[in-house]
């Protein structure tokens, strides 16, 4: 590397010489210093980075973990981490040396996060400040387990918050009906909701719908992508997770209703989006309906919960219910326990049988 000032401008820039991962020597400037100090500053910043030395700052840290992990994770994804890493972490070690930051700076800073407001004025939620942690968390973990930190702080400490752990809200199928009855008068509302509901889809699933998804003969509609909106873009990418990726058969009445609202959609192309709406307009229907059925308001997602609700009610096992709906683990299916019909009494019951054969 070496360093010059540029009279013209009256500023100093940096000649940085590295040789990149094909073994291939590499150049690169970088202009506009207003001091030689800033220019030898940036430069022992980028030999820092280029030996992998942990005498680097954490915000050139990130700059590393970013080259290193932001192909390997969803759009999506990335844009929520990188959010929280620019906005609640990089103001608060950015400047500070990776290797220097001990259980204290991590203490103090949770502290910080533990007094913030969100937009409206209210506390973060446990379940946010668990997040912020864990995105530290994820930053220190790579450090040590291919840098050579020696410790992770953040995990020292422990996570604060704690993990998602709001009411399970559903309806009831007759609260549905009477929420499907308030919506008909909007198309594009009814049948999204219809899918959500006897689909037990996600939101990004039903979103990322094309005609292409649909096999009539079959009576069945493939999920196998999700839509997310990103800085002003339309974006697809893979579904939640690889057990998402599934065939569910649709009811006949249901197959009936899509074909309908595809024959109304002119000049769509197979693999055109069917529904051409926001979150936030799902939401806002959401709302409306429940208002105008006099039912409670419930989450676009306890969809979802209402439909496995249905399915246990209907007396679907677990490992049933999770291949319809794309569970990772049939564990996730078990969180819904506490729906399915009670066996005690007819175990007892057995027992008692049992027992007078015994005898």
């Amino acid at each position: 590397m070496a360093v010059y000032k540029e009279e013209k401008t009256n500023t100093w820039k940096v000649y940085y010489r590295y040789t990149d991962w094909k073994g291939e020597r590499k150049q690169t400037t970088k202009r506009g210093f207003a001091t030689k100090r800033e220019a030898l500053a940036w430069e022992r910043e980028q030999l820092n980075k280029t030996r992998a030395d942990l005498d680097m700052t954490f915000a050139s840290f990130v700059e590393t973990y970013t080259a290193d992990m932001k192909s390997r994770i969803k759009e999506n994804t990335w844009h929520t981490k990188d959010h929280i890493l620019r906005t609640k972490i990089l103001p608060y070690f950015g400047k500070r040396k990776i290797c220097e930051i001990k259980p204290k700076d991590i203490i103090a800073w949770q502290n910080e996060m533990l007094k913030g407001k969100d937009k409206t004025g209210k506390p973060y939620s446990p379940v946010y400040l668990k997040t912020l942690h864990n995105q530290l968390s994820a930053v220190f973990n790579h450090a040590v387990k291919y840098y050579g930190l020696h410790e992770n702080p953040a995990a020292k400490v422990g996570n604060m918050g704690k993990a998602r752990s709001r009411e399970m809200l559903f309806w009831t199928q007759e609260e549905y009906q009477k929420f499907s009855d308030a919506i008909m008068d909007k198309p594009v509302s009814f049948y999204a909701f219809e899918m959500l509901y006897w689909c037990g889809i996600r939101e990004g699933e039903l979103l990322a719908l094309t005609p292409a998804d649909f096999n009539f003969d079959r009576k069945t509609v493939s999920i196998t992508k999700s839509y997310q909106r990103i800085e002003g873009r339309d974006v697809i990418t893979d579904p939640k997770t690889p057990k998402s990726i599934r065939d569910i058969v649709m009811p006949d009445f249901l197959v009936d209703e899509m074909k309908d609202y595809l024959k109304q959609l002119y000049g769509i192309g197979e693999n055109d989006r069917i529904f051409e709406i926001t979150k936030s307009y799902l939401h806002r229907e959401m709302t409306r309906g429940a208002d105008a059925a006099g039912i409670k308001r419930i989450r676009i997602h306890d969809l979802r919960h209402s439909h496995i609700s249905l399915l246990i009610d209907m007396g679907y096992s677990a490992v049933a219910i999770a291949d319809r709906v794309g569970h990772e683990s049939i564990n996730i299916t078990y969180n819904y326990a506490h729906l399915f019909p009670s066996t005690q009494t007819e175990m007892a019951n057995k027992l008692n049988d049992f027992r007078k054969v015994d005898l």
